[in-house]
């Protein structure tokens, strides 16, 4: 499908400023320029959990470390992907074929991402993916053009889902949304479920996107007699989900797989507390953390930033770094020499602390179970989240060689 160079871009320039010099001249000491793609949904049921929040962390992550770039100048362009995969891929090979983008970050919608992901190997590019969930992108489709920073189906089953189990939850209902992500979330929190000794009562797949009317599945959920309603969804349909399930008076415990602070936002404490969720990010986890926050939101002062926009800001970080290191051409040569060397340095960001890269591409940082709190609980404006449990990462993550990631050497 064609899709136009106006409809596709919004270009923010960052880096040294050219000086006030004659064209010609200005024009020969021009210096290299690294492009950034920021790829998400900026208008459907993800806009506020990726969305232009995601662009102001990456662009933030581009501004702070411009007096280190040696040598070259990095610009920032924005897309929305409708959560189409043949959309997403088709901006990303025009992208990458036409506009000389070097890396494309973000991507949530696992069907989007897996499709980018594919365009990126057959294009020898970066991608950096932070908003899906998916875990077979470090699983059965990995591959060495991508990193997967910042959680994945199976951290949240292990950690939400593990913990519902942990407190008698052993028998569930899902509503899942009907596409890779939403079946691989409850496929992974299912193996936890069954490896416990518990059961599955059933499911409802809704289409997705364009589901806003959940009464249906949820009467469906009531009636099968589990103990605990897993939503496999997330953003606007997650917030849906959970509204009609407390206007139905459901009895079931919920669990919101994926779950954001931008979710607990939409939905308020006296909706969403007392629920329990899993992100690797909290705005208000430490001095780093409260520190990034602030500079964020005088650009995005209505949408706390939630692990999603971490992730883009600490990949599009280390992307840079490892730029530095390797030298400016390095990213146009081969995007897959980058993330060799990406995962040969450690990570370090005020979001995620240190960290590092795993062969299959795994991000790999702690993971945070919250439980968000009463109204009477919180102090404040996105005080939101009460600290249960800290994984790190060999807890945290799927074991390397349990993935089938063909990267791993056996």
């Amino acid at each position: 499908m064609e899709i136009s160079r106006r409809s596709l871009l919004n270009t923010v320039a960052t880096g040294a400023a050219v000086s006030a010099l004659p064209l010609r001249r200005a024009r020969a000491q021009a210096k290299p320029v690294i492009k950034i793609g920021v790829l998400n949904d900026q208008s459907g049921p993800y806009r506020d959990t990726g969305g232009t929040t995601s662009v102001v962390c990456t662009k933030q992550a581009v501004a702070e470390f411009a007096s280190q770039m040696s040598g070259y100048t990095v610009e920032v362009i924005t897309a929305d992907h409708q959560n189409k995969p043949d959309v997403g891929a088709a901006i990303a090979r025009q992208w990458y074929d036409q506009e000389g983008v070097d890396m494309i970050i973000d991507v949530p919608n696992s069907g989007v991402a897996l499709a980018v992901a594919g365009v990126a190997k057959d294009k020898n590019k970066v991608h950096i993916n932070s908003g899906a969930a998916t875990s077979d992108l470090t699983g059965a489709q990995c591959n060495a053009n991508i990193v997967h920073w910042t959680y994945d189906t199976w951290m949240l089953a292990q950690s939400t889902g593990g913990a519902t189990v942990k407190a008698g939850g052993d028998s569930w209902y899902f509503i899942t949304a009907d596409y890779a992500f939403g079946h691989k979330l409850e496929s992974d929190t299912t193996d936890l479920i069954k490896a416990a000794k518990g059961s599955v009562k059933g499911s409802s797949s809704y289409p997705f996107p364009g589901t806003t009317d959940f009464s249906s599945f949820l009467l469906q959920a009531q009636s099968s007699g589990a103990k605990v309603l897993g939503l496999a969804n997330a953003g606007g349909d997650t917030i849906n989900s959970i509204k009609q399930a407390k206007e139905f008076g459901l009895t079931m415990d919920i669990a919101a797989l994926l779950m954001f602070i931008t979710d607990v936002n939409a939905l308020g404490l006296d909706v969403a507390g007392g629920l329990h969720l899993t992100e690797s990010f909290y705005w208000d986890l430490n001095d780093k953390t409260r520190a990034f926050t602030k500079r964020i939101l005088p650009q995005s002062p209505d949408n706390y930033p939630n692990m999603d926009h971490a992730g883009c800001y600490a990949g599009s970080l280390h992307f840079m770094k490892t730029i530095n290191k390797m030298g400016v051409a390095a990213p146009k040569a081969s995007g897959r020499d980058i993330v060799t060397a990406m995962k040969a340095i450690p990570t370090e960001d005020d979001c995620f602390g240190k960290g590092s890269i795993r062969e299959d591409g795994r991000g790999m940082f702690n993971s945070y179970l919250f439980q968000v709190k009463k109204p009477a609980e919180s102090k404040g404006k996105w005080d939101y989240y009460k600290l249960v449990q800290t994984s790190e990462p060999a807890q945290a993550w799927r074991p390397l060689n349990a993935g089938g990631c063909p990267l791993v050497k056996a």
